[in-house]
């Protein structure tokens, strides 16, 4: 097959950027490739630890039927998992069923057991595949898109789950229970050239494995790792930068570039923390915020980078939130709000006003349960908090717009969760989105031009809820109004984008997800 000069020059520089790594290093996160069937052209694999890409080579006749011939990169895995990945055919390709995808194995016997997400060369089947028993016919259930990139397989016990998607666009699932793998599986990439005489090659992008919570897990009391990560929004290259057995939560960007700043969650001796991340040598250390050791996820720096807003719980304040201010580059901290609880979300530009969603007890119901609207107040701590919203439900997630001429937040009052803006004396109050997700905590680019926000899917959570570890999408929408796109497929929520966390360059986000580690 001759592979077109597009399709050599992608080669090339895949293979340029390649820098000798160890053994550890060698295949990322997987432990082994192989080819598996025994294909008449061997094929191989290839990880770049610089782009955090893989390259696989295959031949193989098929995937189907009784046994298989295929490329395969995997980890062994217990339990319940989620992988994904966005992948890449190079060149034309020969034959139109060649596949590529993500697939769970009970071994690497030709004729194994398996679940599988696989996509077409043509582009025009996305099929979960599978084969019940060892030596048994492989059955299929085909998804209602074509042309996806971004593959997802997920385990829940017996039960099999593959979600597909466009670039930009919701998933779209299928699955299949009561198929029984056993405990421990093979899961990874792979490809198939489905010609014997053929060799086809492809990149895998984005390539994560997650282990989500177990049965029985209670947020708050139980908590799981996380991992820290870059995006350009408009390119959708992804890095991942750090990850951590020990939680951490809602990195901001700071105004020089140079650093991250995020809290410490879960149950540790660190736990109330911020650290301070360096991207130049990728290593933290502690954001001194004197008797603040108690900081939540709302956190915040001013405009201009100098001050540093953070919402903790002190003896001061029952143990409950209210919002302080300290230099940007640690100190002793400011107490703020004379009232509580308050979860700091927004600075004004010129630094003047903080923004908050506070809970406060309903004039007609002083003993039931604090009723959240956003309030804002001057940072220097002098006059009383202003109301800005008194509509039923919850409004929260409160933030300035670069020009100062908004505020941006999210609300119940329509039922689901969406987005809202207003002017910053709490005029003007109209909703931006309306397309059936949950959407939370919008986030305006430096330059003013973008809104980036976090969106569960409505069945999955209660509008007013954004709890810890599930699947959710980052989403992008131009300032001037459109059609929001999915720019990230994740799993977290709680912590992973609830504070301001564009580059000052307005190119990239940071954000966080979670996977047991």
């Amino acid at each position: 097959m001759k592979i077109p000069r597009p399709a050599l020059l992608a080669f090339a520089a895949f293979f340029a950027a390649l820098a000798p790594v160890s053994s550890a290093q060698a295949l990322g996160p997987f432990e082994d490739s192989a080819d598996v069937g025994s294909p008449k052209l061997a094929g191989s694999t290839a990880y770049n630890p610089v782009t955090q890409e893989f390259l696989l080579s295959a031949g193989g006749t098929n995937m189907w039927a009784a046994r298989d011939e295929f490329q395969f990169v995997w980890k062994k895995l217990k339990g319940d998992f989620i992988v994904r990945t966005r992948i890449e055919f190079l060149a034309p390709g020969v034959n139109n069923h060649r596949k590529a995808g993500l697939i769970a194995r009970a071994g690497l016997d030709a004729d194994a057991p398996y679940a599988d997400a696989c996509e077409h060369g043509d582009r025009k089947l996305t099929s979960l595949q599978f084969r019940r028993t060892k030596g048994a016919i492989t059955e299929q259930v085909v998804l209602p898109i074509t042309g996806a990139d971004i593959l997802q397989l997920e385990r829940r016990g017996d039960t099999y789950i593959f979600s597909a998607a466009r670039p930009g666009e919701p998933f779209v699932s299928a699955e299949v229970k009561d198929l029984a793998l056993g405990d421990e599986l093979h899961v990874g990439l792979f490809l198939c050239s489905h010609d014997a005489a053929v060799k086809e090659h492809a990149v895998f992008h984005d390539v994560s494995i997650i282990k989500p919570v177990k049965p029985g897990f209670t947020p708050y009391r139980d908590y799981i790792g996380s991992i820290l990560h870059l995006l350009e929004v408009h390119t959708g290259r992804l890095e991942t930068i750090h990850q951590s057995a020990e939680p951490f939560e809602a990195p901001n960007w700071t105004t020089d570039g140079a650093f991250l700043i995020y809290n410490i969650s879960g149950r540790g001796a660190n736990r109330g923390l911020l650290h301070k991340f360096s991207l130049a040598t990728r290593t933290s250390a502690v954001l001194k915020t004197g008797t603040a050791n108690r900081n939540n996820n709302d956190h915040v720096l001013s405009f201009d980078g100098k001050q540093l807003g953070i919402s903790h719980q002190g003896p001061e304040t029952n143990n409950r939130s209210a919002v302080y201010v300290l230099p940007a580059a640690g100190g002793q901290p400011r107490l703020v709000t004379p009232k509580f609880p308050s979860y700091l979300h927004g600075w004004s530009p010129d630094a003047k006003w903080l923004v908050y969603t506070g809970g406060r007890k309903p004039a007609d119901n002083p003993t039931g349960p604090d009723k959240y609207d956003i309030y804002k107040i001057l940072a220097d701590g002098t006059g009383e908090e202003i109301r800005l919203t008194d509509s039923p439900g919850l409004s929260d997630g409160p933030e300035f717009s670069p020009d100062g001429q908004w505020i941006y937040f999210n609300s119940t009052r329509t039922g689901l969760m969406q987005l809202w803006r207003m002017k910053p004396d709490g005029s003007a109050q109209e909703q931006i989105t309306n397309d059936g997700f949950n959407d939370w905590f919008p986030h305006l680019s430096p330059d003013g031009k973008w809104i980036v926000f976090i969106s569960y899917r409505k069945e999955d959570v209660k509008p007013d809820d954004h709890p810890y570890y599930k699947h959710c999408y980052l989403r992008l929408m131009p300032v001037t109004g459109g059609k929001p796109k999915v720019i990230a497929y994740l799993y977290g929520g709680q912590g992973t984008i609830n504070v301001p966390s564009w580059s000052p360059d307005s190119r990239r986000i940071a954000f966080v997800t979670n996977s047991d580690l």
